[in-house]
């Protein structure tokens, strides 16, 4: 049986796991793949099994798929393979030279290993009014089912961001028969990830689809009060929208403070070699909340919040404990359902200085590849899996296709020529 209970003062394990989700979890499962025969425990400060959070505000809001088909593994996958979960452990405080951990609860776990798989936390409106009732983020089941709490006396939403998430849950609100308005504050939705070509088409569906999108504009204030919650949001251009739930994708804030407080070099996230070691003697970090040199990024420290990315830093780590180092290096992706599109990304659109159009849009199935320099860099593709499974391969090996023989959708993408 999975142990859910407190650890006692003094309590030790092998390999201390912080966080569970997507990383921690596969950290854990990757040991054991390793043949890891020490003790493993994660701590989570969420009361649930390890679970999928990218469902979250596709299926799970939706209400087409059940919590209990979310979960990483089975229920007695994790004491099958003694793996310890701790739920409700927040872990405030590290003692690096003692190699033990503080909760949140009073309690102390010592450590041989460390590995940091925390995440991040749901950034909040920088507003008047975003603690409001119906003011929600996006991260947890629980946000999810507070939201889903609300719908039924909801007519009018309001969704601040335009990023994945955003959209997401503007596209399974709208299916849902609520009026629908998406305020983002830069130029164009997405446009942290994606280029114009997938920018303006994402808008153009979402607007056929009945919801409003508006761009360059920001929320001023969220209007209401506690007992009867949110009624509207001020925009900055002095408009006013009704809605009584306003759902919020702005982006997350790396839960790193503990590390920082202990003396790990970091900024945006904390800094890991390409084995997730941080400056911290045997503490490793993972997932969201690791800034790392990326080959795909030109080199660049980044953080990546993506699945692939908690995946393959898990086994790194795991790998790097188990005596089996091998550095990190994986092309990055991610992926988007909205309505009947799947958004299938490779690799990374930084920096690009030419794009080239694979298909028509008007046909919903198309591509946009990114070139640097002459070399591919990433693709976007919008039911176009046959694209994105090749460009992961091509843009690992550094492919410099001819641009003209890449926009012909006769040529499958592998067989396009290389530039001369």
């Amino acid at each position: 049986m999975v142990t859910h209970h407190a650890a006692p003062s003094g309590a030790s394990t092998n390999v201390l796991i912080v966080g569970g989700g997507h990383a921690g979890a596969q950290a854990a499962i990757a040991l054991r793949n390793a043949k890891f025969a020490g003790s493993i425990t994660i701590l989570t400060d969420e009361p649930d099994l390890p679970y999928e959070r990218p469902p979250l505000s596709k299926d799970y809001l939706a209400g087409t798929k059940s919590f209990d088909r979310l979960w990483l593994r089975p229920p007695n996958f994790w004491s099958e393979r003694a793996i310890e979960i701790q739920n409700g452990k927040r872990v405030i405080a590290i003692e690096t030279s003692h190699k033990r951990v503080h909760t949140s609860d009073g309690s102390q776990l010592s450590y041989e290993k460390l590995i940091w798989a925390a995440g991040g936390r749901a950034r909040q409106l920088p507003c008047g009014g975003n603690s409001l009732p119906g003011v929600h983020t996006v991260r947890t089941r629980a946000d999810i089912d507070a939201i889903t709490a609300r719908l039924a006396k909801v007519r009018n939403v309001v969704v601040a961001g335009g990023g994945y998430i955003g959209l997401e849950a503007a596209a399974v609100l709208r299916k849902l028969g609520k009026n629908v308005t998406i305020v983002e504050m830069l130029p164009r939705v997405l446009s942290r990830v994606a280029g114009p070509e997938i920018a303006e088409f994402f808008t153009s569906e979402h607007r056929a689809h009945g919801v409003v999108v508006r761009t360059g504009v920001a929320l001023e204030c969220v209007e209401g009060d506690v007992s009867s919650g949110t009624t509207g949001a001020q925009l900055s251009t002095g408009e006013r929208l009704p809605a009584e739930l306003v759902v919020v994708g702005v982006g997350i804030i790396p839960n790193v403070e503990p590390l920082i407080e202990a003396g790990a070099i970091g900024g945006n996230g904390v800094h890991v070699d390409e084995h997730c070691r941080t400056s911290l003697p045997d503490v490793y970090a993972i997932g969201d909340c690791a800034a790392h040199q990326n080959a795909f990024a030109g080199g660049d420290r980044i953080r990546l919040e993506s699945v692939q990315n908690a995946s393959e830093q898990a086994a790194t780590a795991a790998k790097h404990i188990a005596g089996q180092p091998a550095p990190y290096h994986a092309v990055p992706w991610f992926w988007s359902d909205q309505y009947d599109l799947k958004l299938q990304m490779a690799g990374l659109s930084l920096g690009y200085d030419t794009t080239v159009v694979r298909g028509a849009p008007a046909a919903r199935s198309f591509s946009v590849a990114y070139l640097k320099r002459g070399q591919l860099i990433a693709l976007d593709c919008v039911n176009a899996t046959r694209d994105y499974v090749q460009a992961r391969k091509l843009i690992a090996e550094g492919a410099r296709p001819d641009p003209a023989a890449l926009a012909n959708t006769e040529l499958m993408l592998k067989d396009v020529p290389q530039a001369g």
